[in-house]
């Protein structure tokens, strides 16, 4: 079945528009027809239409929402025991999503010519990413296809949740440091201008402070141009360089070194590993697929390079903490559960609790940024306002007692 994009009159003689899922053009424009409507225009959409339509409307992209909500409906479906197919056909009915609705239509088409679905989702990577695709092929192979889908859906979804939670705290940080730069903006490009013309009448050596403050404003006044323009361009440049193995590779490193950042960076991967991998292995899915399928999760390169070290550790018979501790990425109370859990066959229930554990750490630091920025940009901002008071006031005071 494909689907098919109308235009037509109603028997109002009223302009409606709209699509159908038919099996071909023919019983498309029947189908239409037996809706009361005579037809103007059909065609058959695609991807690739959709692509070419997309600078000039919106709504046509899918969010990380729409494809939680379209894992979990296809996990349910499954786990009904409905084939793929016809699982496939029920979510291209039930989606609201124009771009999502057609990217399902296609993927039903390419599954029911025999291909399988992890190489179908991967013609899509703008909405399958690599480790979507590698969950499914997971899945596939392990036949436990449900379940991944059913820890996809719950990943996006607690992807949706630790965004919005980001946001929620990183809100009053922004808009305090927009505000404060703006106005200190102001203050160099309007207001020192206007006082370094009265510097200029005292015919006397300025202070360090006020010729540095003076030079920002000359610099800021008669090269704002250069300054967004480097500004786009390091920005550009660096967004390149960390695409690179290389470049990824020492930026997840400086991650993980810095500040607040490295430790609530840590927490997510940590909880994120643990809360997986217990549910893959209650699930039943062997414990190396289980370890493939967790790796593709973790963001930071480091951390998911000791996950795949562990796995190879485990296939050779070895413990699965021990490169986990020589990375020293991990906590030690992390490494230490889950040795005892290897240890007591209890591995599973003390995965579950490391992860319950971290959530609640990931949630009380997230509730805590706004606490620790705040003091931080306020003492920063003060520091920036007194050097500029500072060096505009002393040689006023100096000028009125010149006056004097």
């Amino acid at each position: 079945m494909a689907i098919y994009i109308y235009k037509g009159l109603d028997k109002s003689g009223s302009e409606v528009k709209g699509t159908v899922n038919s099996e071909g053009m023919a019983a498309a424009k029947t189908r239409v027809r037996g809706m009361g409507i005579m037809l103007t225009e059909i065609s058959e959409q695609t991807s690739g239409t959709m692509k070419k339509n997309a600078n000039f409307s919106f709504g046509n992209t899918v969010s990380i929402g729409d494809l939680s909500l379209m894992t979990r409906q296809l996990a349910t479906l499954l786990r009904a025991k409905i084939q793929v197919v016809e699982a496939f056909t029920a979510l291209v009915d039930q989606t609201d999503n124009p771009n999502l609705k057609i990217t399902l239509s296609e993927i039903r088409q390419k599954v029911n010519e025999g291909s399988s679905l992890a190489k179908a989702l991967s013609d899509y990577p703008k909405i399958f990413d690599n480790v979507y695709v590698n969950m499914v092929e997971a899945g596939e192979t392990s036949g436990t296809l449900e379940v991944v889908l059913l820890k996809l859906a719950d990943f996006t979804e607690g992807q949706v949740k630790l965004r919005n939670k980001i946001k929620s705290a990183m809100t009053y940080p922004v808009v305090m440091m927009g505000a404060g730069g703006m106005m200190i903006g102001i203050i160099f490009i309007f207001v020192i201008p206007k006082i370094t013309k009265i510097f200029i009448t005292m015919k006397k050596t300025l202070p360090l402070q006020t010729q540095i403050c003076i030079w920002i404003s000359n610099f800021l006044t008669g090269y704002w141009w250069l300054i967004l323009i480097l500004g786009f361009a390091g920005w550009a440049a660096f967004k390149k360089y960390i695409e690179t193995p290389a470049g990824k590779s020492k930026w997840h490193a400086a991650i993980l070194k810095m500040p607040i950042i490295a430790e609530i960076v840590t927490m997510i991967n940590v909880s994120r590993f643990c809360s997986t991998l217990a549910t893959l292995l209650q699930s039943g899915v062997p414990i190396l697929v289980s370890m493939k399928i967790v790796s593709n999760l973790i963001s930071n390169v480091h951390m998911k390079r000791a996950i795949e070290e562990s796995r190879t550790s485990v296939s050779e018979g070895a413990s699965l903490t021990g490169p986990l501790v020589r990375s020293e990425l991990f906590p030690p109370m992390v490494t230490h559960m889950i040795k005892l859990g290897e240890k007591s066959g209890e591995l599973e229930p003390m995965l579950q609790i490391v992860a319950e554990n971290y959530e609640d750490q990931v949630n009380t630091k997230l509730s805590g940024l706004t606490s620790v920025l705040e003091p931080i940009m306020m003492v920063m901002m003060g520091l920036v306002v007194a050097f500029i008071i500072f060096s505009v006031v002393v040689p006023l005071i100096d000028l009125n007692s010149i006056k004097r």
